[in-house]
């Protein structure tokens, strides 16, 4: 076993070998918690990317013909290298990303749940016998893999984000060649290494590096090689990634930007409610696309649940991710960090108050004190953008049908969240929300057995369960004729 924490792999992984890029250029990955450069990575060009196109295709002809149970197998030894190095890939997301250890440790257990869970799908491939018009044939439907696939993973979930589509892809039998986000290439190089160690042929799983994300991934969303393309991060980008496949008419997965609604009604057990929503907006320090974005408290509750979520979130540690007990690490960067501040400053300025929090932390340069604002309306810059900070801005509402439609004005469509402890508001609510998931008296929506995406300028398709699978699958009809004589 080849994976070192001390000397894990920085170069681009490319038909199975570690190696420098084409241009052999390099660049920095620092650690948002202290600033220190823990590695230079290569940095990968156009030309690494059609170098790895052509691995994945290699090698994909000769997985596709690799019975499911042996696939099987081979995701199962995955996953156990996995676990096994599961503390020194939580030290090493932790450094590259700054996120608190635990969170990182639980990040890396989530991403092997998709090995686990897709380990056992690839042997779930089914097709139909239609019946057919005449008695002279059949009708056969056939699930076969797509091919070469490609991949942007974004930053704040470096490890889960490339096991979810990587586990999918070689279970269904197709080949990946992955562009993890530059910030944070450290996992994705691991995470390939380990995939050999456990006997992933060479060429399945390529990792291009680079800090040139618009040269790859131009590559990689017109090579006429890749058959299909898979995006998470941010909606703008994905516009244009999606436009660049269309020269080559791919198939296309975007997991894009979200605006959570987290909804608190007046019968809601306002406790439970509260631990929801600390697991949702302060996990990751607000950076995931998933977390509670605007929280929506019935006016007769506000006061009572801005004084328990207070207490709350001045318990917080807000440390750097290695030091014990930390549960809020940094901002990914400096950008990430003056983004906060505007909202918050933009927000007091139209009429918003700020209950806590509203300053940078002295745990570091990047470090915000994780706040709350009340007072917020709809029209204020806050409730229409992704935060991405640690920040909780609390909108009054009255009734559920005012609250549905507030919830609902945004173009964005990934996660929502509510409580109630009326059966048949939870019903109506969950139905009425334009959202792709909905958490009812959950914080945490996120398992690798349940379809993870959203609709609306949030994306289609989805990641995880047996439709994850299906993204990575074409239908084939075979009509069989000759049969009555």
């Amino acid at each position: 076993m080849s994976f070192d924490l001390n000397d894990f792999p920085t170069d681009a992984f490319i038909d199975g070998i570690c190696q420098p890029s084409a241009s052999g250029n390099r660049f920095d990955v620092t650690n948002p918690a202290t600033g220190e450069v823990i590695a230079s990575v290569a940095d990968c060009g156009a030309e690494d990317a059609i170098l790895a196109i052509a691995a994945a295709e290699r090698a994909q002809k000769k997985w596709a013909r690799v019975p499911a149970g042996q696939r099987s197998q081979i995701l199962f030894k995955w996953r156990d290298l996995l676990l096994v190095h599961a503390d020194d890939l939580a030290v090493l997301l932790c450094r590259e990303m700054g996120k608190p250890l635990a969170e990182a440790k639980g990040e890396v257990l989530y991403g092997a749940s998709f090995l686990d869970w897709f380990a056992e799908e690839a042997k779930r491939v089914y097709g139909d016998i239609i019946p057919s018009a005449s008695p002279d044939n059949r009708i056969i439907v056939t699930k076969q893999p797509v091919g070469v696939c490609a991949t942007v993973t974004p930053w704040n979930f470096p490890n889960a984000m490339l096991m979810r589509k990587a586990a999918a892809a070689l279970a269904a039998g197709c080949s990946l060649v992955a562009k993890p986000a530059e910030d944070t290439p450290l996992s994705a190089l691991a995470l390939a290494q380990l995939a050999s160690d456990a006997g992933v042929p060479a060429g399945l799983l390529n990792i291009t590096p680079t800090r040139d994300p618009a040269a790859v991934g131009l590559e990689l969303t017109t090579n006429p090689t890749v058959r299909k393309f898979s995006f998470t991060g941010s909606t703008a980008v994905g516009k244009k990634l999606m436009a660049q496949c269309a020269s080559t008419v791919k198939r296309v997965s975007l997991e894009l930007g979200g605006n959570a609604p987290f909804i608190i009604f007046e019968d809601a057990d306002i406790d439970a409610a509260i631990a929801g929503l600390m697991a949702s907006k302060y996990r990751n320090a607000g950076q995931t696309c998933v977390c509670a974005n605007r929280v929506f408290v019935h006016h007769s509750i506000m006061d009572e649940v801005a004084d328990k979520l207070t207490a709350q979130v001045e318990s917080l540690n807000v440390a750097k991710g290695e030091e014990a007990g930390s549960q809020v690490g940094p901002l990914i960067n400096m950008a990430a960090l003056e983004k906060s501040e505007q909202l918050v400053a933009s927000a007091i300025a139209s009429g918003a108050t700020l209950v806590t929090g509203g300053t940078r932390h002295d745990a570091g340069d990047l470090f915000y004190t994780p706040s709350i604002l009340k007072n917020v309306t709809m029209e204020m810059d806050i409730s229409g953008q992704e935060i991405f900070g640690p920040i909780a801005p609390l909108i009054s509402f009255d009734s559920e049908d005012e609250v549905v439609r507030m919830a609902n004005d945004t173009p964005y469509g990934l996660a929502s969240y509510f409580y109630t402890r009326d059966l048949g508001r939870a019903w109506r609510v969950g139905e009425a929300l334009e959202f792709g998931m909905v958490g009812i008296n959950e914080g945490i929506v996120s398992t690798a057995t349940a379809p993870f995406g959203g609709i609306k300028e949030s994306g289609f398709g989805r990641e995880g369960s047996r439709y994850g699978l299906e993204d990575y699958l074409e239908i084939k009809y075979m009509l069989i004729g000759g049969l009555a004589s």
